[in-house]
């Protein structure tokens, strides 16, 4: 099983990833499941989704504790949260940074695989406004293919509709555009 874990702010679309993903996920043929987790939050306040897929049913419906994946949407929540907190050796934190890599692992302390992108940057040029979960997909998968892009884009033209085309823009860009490095 796979599971992952998204930080982001209310609004952001973390939650909206989540279900993405594991949309895709079933239409593949793969067994999934997404879930958010928050209170009474309000837009802005910080929000966490999971997603778990897997070639056999889940039947574990607890949040994710020790994901092998984290995906941070907005990148003031880094001063906030341990987002690597709990990651699986090998695991992968993709983040929406304009900074390089290693700066961010000064800054943060993650030794973990790295991914980064600078997301806002490309929401605002692809969509026209700075919601990054389309375009932390991306980033995501180039790191870790857990979903076909086709399947995954079939999942964005089903969701958006006629702006699908922009988030398809932006998911693409963000998975030519992103900078993985190997752990510390």
């Amino acid at each position: 099983m796979y599971e992952i874990r998204f930080h982001g702010r209310g609004g952001q679309g973390a939650v909206t990833s989540a279900e993405l993903l594991a949309l895709s996920a079933i239409a593949g043929g793969k067994s999934a499941q997404a879930f958010p987790s928050f209170g009474p939050e309000r837009r802005g306040a910080p929000v966490i989704a999971y997603a778990r897929i897997s070639d056999s049913p889940i039947r574990n419906r607890t949040a994710i504790q020790e994901p092998n994946l984290v995906i941070v949407l907005d990148p003031s929540l880094l001063r906030l949260v341990k987002v690597d907190a709990g990651l699986q050796p090998g695991g992968t934190v993709v983040i929406n940074s304009s900074k390089d890599p290693a700066t961010i692992r000064k800054e943060t302390g993650i030794k973990a695989r790295l991914v980064t992108v600078d997301a806002n940057r490309i929401a605002r040029e692809e969509i026209g406004r700075v919601i990054t979960n389309t375009t932390m997909l991306g980033a995501a998968l180039a790191a870790q293919p857990l979903v076909t892009v086709e399947r995954l884009e079939q999942e964005l033209k089903g969701r958006f509709g006629r702006i699908a085309e922009r988030n398809i823009k932006a998911f693409r860009r963000a998975m030519r555009e992103c900078h993985i490095t190997d752990a510390a």
